[in-house]
């Protein structure tokens, strides 16, 4: 089987792909632009990508291609449909990042609620040891304890979350896009009365015609003057220029970001002009990527390619 991985640097140089290698010969590529991928895949039997388009356009040249494996869970560069009446398989991997998204939602949600770059910056000024008194909390900030903590899209990672939460003391509630959720252990709400209770709102949902722009200045205007908002989940769920109005008119306390509507964020991009980190941090889409996630995500590709091998299905999407 030739195998071409379009996007090795989507799980960092520090990985290793030895045991994928194994399975085939294997052509490695850093990166991949929209552009690029038609002349990179056309001889290829598997692809393993991750943002990189297939689909008829980027696909129709590619004669021999019988699976597609995603470095990811998500799978919308992937043109399902296409694919299956291609006969070839798609495959993605679920559950790898699981405890690194759920680690990172708290910490953006610390870094806001707790105001730590303003006290990490007070103290390494100088003004701690220049004042005459042990402490200082000049900006106020409350506990989780007590507190409820909504959340959209209870999967593996809101579960995960929820958990979390609970341990901190919070009231769970939660509210199902798709509406098929089949979670009983927490409380189901509607959307407003998700936006009305929520002190702290996390997303974990996919991206769907149902949660695109779910997150707009409608609903931003239904939350709590102290909620803090945390987006784990993909970027256009949450309208971008309808947070900046939110956060500059003090519709929400803040929020704490992952991902952004486009990836990089455009320097275009509102968010961008906000500088108080008190109100908002913007990391580059890396709450799944600890070096445990990243291992588990290779670990778990191989696996798929392994079972297809031996004639197998294993996390096809497009069965």
């Amino acid at each position: 089987m030739k195998i071409v991985v379009l996007e090795r640097n989507s799980v960092g140089q520090d990985v290793s792909m030895d045991a994928i290698g194994e399975l085939g010969e294997m052509t490695v590529y850093p990166n991949t632009t929209a552009e690029d991928v038609k002349e990179k895949i056309t001889d290829a039997e598997i692809i393993v990508a991750n943002k990189a388009p297939l689909n008829e356009d980027t696909l129709k040249g590619a004669g021999q291609v019988k699976l597609i494996c995603e470095f990811a869970t998500g799978y919308d560069n992937v043109d399902l449909e296409y694919c299956k009446s291609r006969g070839i398989k798609v495959a993605n991997v679920v559950n790898y990042s699981t405890d690194a998204v759920s680690q990172h939602t708290f910490a953006l949600c610390f870094y806001v609620l707790e105001k730590l770059r303003h006290y990490d910056e007070y103290v390494k000024s100088g003004a701690y040891a220049a004042q005459d008194r042990f402490s200082n909390f000049d900006l106020p900030f409350t506990e989780l304890a007590g507190k409820t903590w909504g959340i959209v899209g209870m999967g593996n990672i809101g579960k995960k979350v929820a958990q979390i939460a609970e341990a901190f003391g919070c009231k769970v509630i939660f509210y199902s896009a798709s509406g098929n959720s089949t979670c009983t252990a927490y409380e189901r709400v509607e959307f407003d009365t998700l936006l009305a209770e929520s002190d702290f709102l996390s997303l974990h949902c996919p991206l769907s015609d149902k949660t695109r722009n779910l997150i707009n200045l409608d609903a931003l205007k239904k939350m709590k003057k102290s909620a803090i908002l945390i987006n784990v989940a993909r970027g256009p769920v949450v309208n971008d220029e309808d947070l900046y109005t939110a956060l500059t008119q003090e519709y929400i306390a803040g929020a704490g970001l992952d991902v952004t509507s486009t990836e990089p964020m455009r320097d275009s991009n509102p968010l961008s002009k906000i500088m108080d980190s008190n109100k908002l941090i913007i990391t580059p889409h890396l709450a799944w990527a600890s070096n445990e996630a990243r291992n588990r995500c290779v670990f778990e590709t191989c696996k798929n390619i392994e079972a297809f091998l031996r004639g197998e299905d294993r996390n096809i999407v497009n069965a």
